[in-house]
C-alpha cells in the first residue's frame, strides 16, 4: 500500500539528528505551527518501506541533502536504535486512523563534514538554523527531539573515526 492509496499516516516515523562532528545540529522549522523547531521528521509511506529508506528520504525532501545509497553521505546516515513512543498531539490524530492515538519513532544521525546550506520544502518548513547541540536541545519543540539532540554526544562520538 502506498500513501497515494490510503488516507491515513502510518503511526511509525522516524528522526534523523542532522549535526557536524562539532556537534552543531541543524533544527528546521514547520510552517504549519508558530515556533516549531525541529530536527527532520516523517512517516513511513508504505508498511514495507524500512526505517532507513524512510530516513533516507525524509532527509532529501526536508533539506535536499543526499543520505540515500551511493551518495557521499550515505554511509554517515546511522540508526542508533532506539525508538520513542509517544501520544501523537491532539491537534494531528485526524491524521491518523480512527483510534490510533501513538506513535512509534525511530532514530538517527546524520553527520555531515560542516555546516551546510539547505533546501527547505517550503509547504512543510519555513526557516533553518545550526546550533550547538544543547542549545538545539532547548529550542526543540517536542521533549523527545530535545532528548535525542542531548543524546547526540554518545552517538557521534562513535561515528567518529
Amino acid at each position: 500500500m502506498t500513501a497515494a492509496s490510503h488516507s491515513f499516516k502510518i503511526p511509525q516515523s522516524v528522526l534523523v539528528v542532522i549535526h557536524t562532528p562539532a556537534l552543531e545540529v541543524l533544527l528546521i522549522k514547520r510552517a504549519d505551527v508558530d515556533d516549531f523547531w525541529q530536527s527532520v521528521t516523517g512517516s513511513k509511506d508504505s508498511l514495507d518501506e524500512t526505517f532507513l529508506e524512510t530516513a533516507q528520504r525524509e532527509v532529501m525532501e526536508e533539506t535536499g541533502i543526499d543520505c540515500g545509497p551511493g551518495s557521499k553521505l550515505a554511509d554517515e546516515l546511522q540508526d542508533w536504535h532506539l525508538e520513542n513512543v509517544y501520544e501523537i498531539y491532539p491537534r494531528w490524530r485526524h491524521r491518523y486512523a480512527p483510534g490510533v492515538t501513538h506513535n512509534a519513532e525511530h532514530l538517527f544521525g546524520l553527520q555531515m563534514p560542516a555546516v551546510t546550506p539547505v533546501r527547505l520544502s517550503p509547504h512543510e518548513h519555513t526557516a533553518y538554523q545550526w546550533l550547538p547541540w544543547r542549545e538545539a536541545a532547548a529550542a526543540c519543540f517536542s521533549s523527545s527531539n530535545a532528548e535525542a539532540c542531548l543524546l547526540l554526544p554518545r552517538f557521534a562520538s562513535s561515528q567518529r573515526r
